[in-house]
């Protein structure tokens, strides 16, 4: 059941980022993500108290409740210090340095949470998905020129901050039904994206925001919302070194979506990268 939950919220994923495109042609990317978070809470408030678990939030023990405000609150950092990054260094250079979070997270989780079967295995796996990930990557000319090296400095706090997430919530979630701890790590996230919205002076942007890229930012939320949900009953349920991987192959329907709404295509580099992230993935779930 986990490893199904895992690819349906690589699957919700991956539609979250065709709506979230629909959603932000001419709404601020800040001011879209924290409305969208808003939605997510909402969603996952109900599936809270559609599940029956809402009474048990009083049963939260202390150590439980502090790692999911700490992996709400590394989900935010690592927004911000990404968002950062990309406004002070190249997209080509920021980004593939960002998307190491994934192997980061096997890694974090074969060390921190002992999950040392089939070792080699992951490791390989690992080695391949990473090597994919950066042949995806599409090199685009930055109108903006590299200011200093801090760029680096933002780009790998993002990347290690995506990797504690999974790490965080797994400890967080072990004892605590897994809608009910979506929900509240959820609320984290949910002020870290207003923080930013206030902070940066954007709240203005809310009242030009277009009707119809406002339905697409709540769809974009709903999916994320389910994506989340699934996610986490898998990583509480799972193998943290294994959903992770999986929940990646979102890039899958991704392409899918694109493809079909957008007409976009990949390169043959591009599709080479796919095939090797995808098979690193297989390999990880059908060996280890």
């Amino acid at each position: 059941m986990w490893l199904a939950a895992a690819i349906l919220s690589a699957l919700f994923a991956g539609l979250t980022s065709i709506l979230a495109k629909c959603g932000i042609k001419k709404t601020d990317s800040d001011v879209a993500t924290a409305l969208r978070t808003v939605v997510v809470l909402l969603f996952s408030w109900i599936m809270v108290f559609l599940v029956g678990s809402a009474g048990t939030i009083t049963e939260i023990d202390g150590r439980s409740l502090l790692f999911l405000i700490l992996s709400g609150i590394a989900t935010g950092a690592s927004w911000i210090c990404y968002f950062k990054a990309l406004s002070m260094g190249e997209i080509n250079k920021v980004v593939p340095i960002d998307k190491s979070s994934t192997a980061l997270s096997v890694l974090l989780a074969i060390v921190l949470l002992g999950e040392t079967e089939h070792l080699w295995i992951k490791l390989l796996s690992t080695a391949i998905l990473t090597a994919g990930t950066f042949l995806m990557i599409e090199k685009k000319q930055s109108e903006r020129g590299e200011r200093n090296r801090t760029w680096m400095v933002y780009a790998v706090l993002s990347a290690v901050f995506a990797a504690l997430t999974s790490i965080l919530a797994k400890i967080g979630i072990t004892n605590v039904e897994s809608n009910l701890g979506t929900a509240i790590r959820t609320g984290v996230v949910l002020v870290m994206a207003w923080l930013i919205v206030f902070l940066r002076g954007k709240q203005g942007e809310l009242q030009k925001i277009d009707r119809r890229e406002l339905l697409f930012i709540a769809l974009s939320g709903i999916a994320t919302g389910a994506s989340w949900l699934c996610y986490y009953y898998a990583i509480q349920n799972g193998v943290v070194s294994i959903v992770v991987p999986v929940d990646k192959l979102s890039i899958l329907a991704t392409v899918a979506f694109s493809y079909f709404v957008f007409g976009e295509k990949l390169s043959k580099k591009a599709l080479l990268g796919l095939a090797l992230v995808t098979a690193g993935t297989l390999i990880m779930v059908f060996c280890a």
